[in-house]
């Protein structure tokens, strides 16, 4: 039956319960950062994330040391025909295609916010400037939030199926094999719930006018919205809520700041974060395929 790589819940435990002789000793340390990444907080803020991205790091350290091994690059030089490798190769450029994305949506909403900010430090151009430029800042969100989808949809899209027979197979070969999908399955799957994170809660027409109308109607409600938004969400609410309000923008405009000031300094976690991450990936793909053109 064809599993979703969106969905890594029990990888650690259904796994090693199948393997009938003990993998080696960098196999089962890279088992215990997928279990560790498996049982890290579930919720969706940006210490969580920023903490799984932390994991990953120390996870693909372990796999790029896995392919020095002389009997992981004797396996992938004998399997080296077989599906298993090259949905192997697939998968390292998937990672990396991913990873792109959610660094292109990082790039692009902090240039537009420190745009915005720039204006709100200099308070010149008065508010026709200010709303012009919340009127960009939101538009741009709309280029994220599509470009998000994309890569999300196409992440949905992706099935792995059962291609390696383990028949003839010995046990190392197997556990690695068996270890590189669930890396792959991990991986995306704290991608997903990070480009979930940047693009914020999706709304219609019609849910996003009902929030504005609510938001002109009582501030608690707004408090109440605001407190379960993360980084992202709280600029794009704050930048809704100084549009429609007809007066008293000047108000917001410290805690617009505020938020802003917020929001930069995640993009400036997750960037880190992701742009060491991306290296690793970078250095995985290579020895794969050096191992496969030697």
């Amino acid at each position: 039956m064809a599993s979703s790589p969106l969905n890594p819940k029990s990888h650690c435990h259904a796994r090693s319960n199948s393997l009938p002789s003990r993998p080696h000793p960098l196999i089962l340390q890279c088992d215990q950062h997928l279990c560790k990444l498996a049982a890290s907080d579930a919720t969706s803020s940006s210490s969580s994330i920023g903490h799984k991205l932390n994991g990953m790091q120390d996870l693909h350290d372990c796999v790029e040391k896995l392919f020095q091994l002389p009997l992981t690059q004797q396996a992938i030089v004998q399997e080296s025909q077989e599906k298993w490798v090259d949905e192997v190769l697939d998968g390292s450029l998937r990672l990396l295609d991913v990873c792109t994305a959610a660094k292109d949506a990082l790039l692009h909403t902090r240039e537009c916010a420190r745009e915005l900010q720039s204006i709100i430090r200099r308070r010149r151009g008065g508010e026709m400037e200010l709303t012009t430029e919340v009127r960009k800042y939101l538009t741009s969100r709309k280029v994220v939030r599509k470009a998000i989808h994309k890569a999300l949809g196409n992440l949905k899209g992706i099935e792995k199926k059962c291609t390696f027979a383990t028949a003839n197979k010995d046990h190392q070969t197997v556990a690695l094999v068996s270890l590189l999908r669930e890396v792959e399955a991990v991986t995306l799957t704290i991608f997903e719930s990070l480009l979930t994170f940047i693009s914020g809660p999706t709304q219609s027409k019609r849910s996003s006018w009902s929030f504005v109308s609510k938001l002109m109607q009582t501030k608690k409600v707004a408090c109440t919205q605001e407190a379960d938004a993360n980084e992202f969400a709280k600029v794009d609410m704050a930048l809704q809520s100084f549009m429609f309000q007809m007066t008293g923008k000047s108000d917001n405009i410290n805690d617009l700041q505020n938020q802003l000031e917020k929001l930069e300094s995640c993009i400036q976690d997750f960037e880190e974060g992701l742009e060491s991450l991306f290296r690793r990936l970078i250095k995985i793909r290579v020895s794969l395929l050096n191992i496969l053109n030697h």
